[in-house]
This record gives C-alpha cells, structure tokens and sequence, in this order.
C-alpha cells in the first residue's frame, strides 16, 4: 500500500464519503450474512455495548448528519444511549438497512461541512473495525478503507494541534507525519503496523484479538497522548 494522497493539511472534501462507502459495501455483505446470536456479541471497542448497539449508534450518528440535528446535548453519552433504545423494536436487518443508508448518502453533507463533520466518518469506520474485531472477522481497522481513513488521521491529529509523531508504518512506503508539528516539542517515533497505529489514536486496546503489545515501538511519545479521545 502506498502512502495515502491526502496526508497534506488541503482538505478532500470528498474523501470521508469515500471512505463511509467502501466501508459500506466490505461491512454490509458481511453483516447480512451473519446470524442474529452474533449481534449480541459484546464488543472489545465499546464493551459497554453490543455489536447491534454500535451498529444502532452508527446508523443513528448518520441520520443526524443527514437531518443537521446537531442539538445541544448531541453525541453525548446520554443521546447514544437514547439513539439506541428508540431502535429497540427494530430487527437486526432494519438497523442494518438504515446503516447502508446512510453510509451511502451522509458523505455528501459531511463534504458540504467544511470539514466539521470528517471525524464522523472515521468514527464509523472505527465502529465498524469494533464490529469486525467482535466477530472475530479479517481487517479490523484495516481493510479497503485505510488508506482513506489513515489520510483523516493525519489532518485530523494536526487541526487538533495532537503531538507530533513521525510513523514508519510496515504497510507504508513512506512515514507518516502525526500532529502539530508547528511548535518546539520534536516529534515522537512510532514502528509498527497500520492497524495498531489506529487502535492507539482512537483508544482502542493493544491486547488481545492478536494484537500483542510487543509488536509496535513508540518513542519520545507516551501512549496516552496518542489517544484522539482522551483516554
């Protein structure tokens, strides 16, 4: 794989469709296929929820973005929570539906946003990256995806003024460059694979799932100041 195009501060307002949309047709298929017991599998990502709750949460962010419903209180815990129980009464297969909907039409009002709305998209493919991992399917936070979703990493660690890291990814042909490099703080050193860079960024755990802590190195950076989400 090579390095992703848009790793430069010029934002592509059409990549986080992009990538909601390939997301949409590698998750969907794999989704449809699966039995209903496997939608209450608890997830290592969200272990508070289920596969069918993130989901549920998935599909939900979606219809927001598609709706501009953007009230205060938005997003929050409490408003996840509830964005779940009013899909309760649903089947499996209408969540589903209503995700596929929405990766496939969000894309065109996040490129509108102006780039408030980019991180949603890697939220989702993150989410779905916790469904694969759940279902102990291939290319958790991987996939057909991570070039796309590497290249909003790195704008997005930069407008969010994170700690600078270089990352020689195994994948890569050339590193990445992570965060604020504006101030006088020299950038940490990440070497590893693509997958576990993600885990870290989004605080995702490192163990278990066949990940093992040992398989990436990280200096001159601590693993909590990686984490976009604070922790």
């Amino acid at each position: 794989m090579t390095t992703p195009a848009d790793v430069n501060d010029v934002r592509d307002p059409e990549l986080p469709g992009r990538l909601l949309t390939v997301e949409r047709d590698a998750l969907v298929p794999l989704l449809r296929a699966r039995p209903e017991d496997d939608f209450k599998i608890v997830t290592t990502g969200c272990p508070e929820w289920t596969v069918r709750d993130v989901l549920a949460h998935c599909s939900a962010v979606l219809l927001r973005v598609m709706e501009g419903r953007f009230e205060k209180g938005a997003f929050s815990p409490e408003s996840n929570d509830r964005d779940i129980a009013e899909r309760g009464d649903w089947t499996n297969a209408q969540v589903v539906d209503e995700l596929e909907k929405g990766m496939g039409e969000a894309g065109a009002v996040i490129a509108k946003a102006g780039g408030a709305l980019d991180g949603v998209a890697l939220g989702e493919w993150v989410h779905a990256g916790d469904v694969r991992e759940a279902l102990g399917e291939p290319g958790a936070y991987g996939g057909p995806g991570l070039p796309y979703a590497l290249a909003l990493l790195t704008r997005l660690s930069r407008e969010r003024g994170m700690v600078p890291v270089h990352a020689d990814v195994d994948e890569l042909d050339e590193p990445l460059k992570l965060g604020d490099a504006s101030g006088e703080r020299p950038p940490g050193r990440y070497i590893g694979d693509a997958a576990t860079l993600v885990r870290l960024y989004m605080g995702r755990s490192t163990e278990g799932a066949g990940v093992r802590a040992a398989a990436y190195e990280l200096a001159g950076v601590e693993e909590g100041e990686l984490n976009m989400y604070g922790g």
